[in-house]
């Protein structure tokens, strides 16, 4: 046993790493019973409840080549997510990049707030498939409308969360260094851009969760292969067991990428949560 270690504490440490890894654990395991209970009561058929053991062949199958079909159109469930996560990086990409700038910008010159404020808020409160079918006249049907769509989604979180955080950074701080002669570049490396990461991390989150839930919108048009065009065309089909598939693929993949995320924004900003 390591110096300094009571028994006591080391028992008491796994235990809450088990009570961590149980409660998640416990919980699906409760959700798969209770989906199984409501397929196996017969209530609805299998068209719109299919049991969990049927979701599974389904994953089974357009993960592999059976009966000499590759996947799920040819394409296989890994390969439809990359590609999706292709689209969400360079998409939400760009649109994180242009929100940063742009909340920096109107966090620390007052016209600019005023003057693209109304636009951004207009521009959130937009659903994605109110201006999808516009993307298509003006961008055709290929790659660029659907790019088009996961930045424009991804935007505004991003620039209303800095803006706020650099508008918040204490005034104080800011005379401080001028006083101190920096350069108003130094203060905006230095003091600004350190005091806005927390709530700008907090916006790439959002973003990039607001990218994913507009994931199925941007592939609605010559999506496949897609995780979210595969989703479409499996529901055009009635095919309820792949669209599960793509759903529970693409939960799964964004609770991942918060996941790093966090770890991310732990390791940029690990004075977050502390005094």
């Amino acid at each position: 046993m390591p110096v300094g270690v009571p028994d006591g504490g080391r028992a008491r440490a796994v235990w809450s790493r088990v009570r961590r890894l149980a409660l998640p654990v416990g919980s699906l395991l409760l959700f798969l019973a209770l989906w199984q209970a409501v397929a196996a009561a017969g209530t609805w058929s299998e068209t719109l409840v299919p049991p969990p053991a049927k979701v599974w062949k389904a994953f089974v199958d357009v993960s592999t080549t059976h009966d000499g079909t590759r996947g799920y159109n040819g394409t296989t469930l890994v390969e439809h997510l990359g590609i999706s996560l292709r689209r969400i990086a360079f998409g939400a990409g760009l649109g994180i990049v242009a929100g940063v700038v742009l909340g920096l910008l109107m966090g620390t010159v007052g016209p600019l707030r005023a003057l693209f404020e109304p636009w951004i808020t207009f521009l959130r409160t937009l659903p994605p498939l109110a201006y999808f079918s516009l993307l298509i006249i003006w961008l055709g049907i290929d790659e660029e409308p659907k790019i088009t769509l996961l930045a424009v989604a991804a935007f505004p979180p991003v620039a209303v969360s800095t803006t706020a955080a650099v508008a918040a950074v204490p005034r104080a701080l800011v005379e401080a260094a001028r006083a101190l002669g920096a350069s108003r570049w130094d203060v905006v490396k230095d003091v600004i851009v350190p005091s806005a990461l927390p709530e700008t991390f907090t916006g790439v989150r959002l973003a990039v969760g607001v990218a994913y839930s507009s994931l199925v919108a941007a592939e609605l048009v010559n999506g496949l292969p897609g995780i979210g065009g595969m989703v479409k065309d499996a529901a055009n089909y009635n095919n309820t067991p792949v669209v599960l598939v793509g759903i529970i693929t693409i939960g799964v993949s964004g609770l991942v990428i918060d996941t790093l995320l966090l770890r991310l924004e732990r390791a940029v900003v690990p004075w977050r949560g502390r005094d």
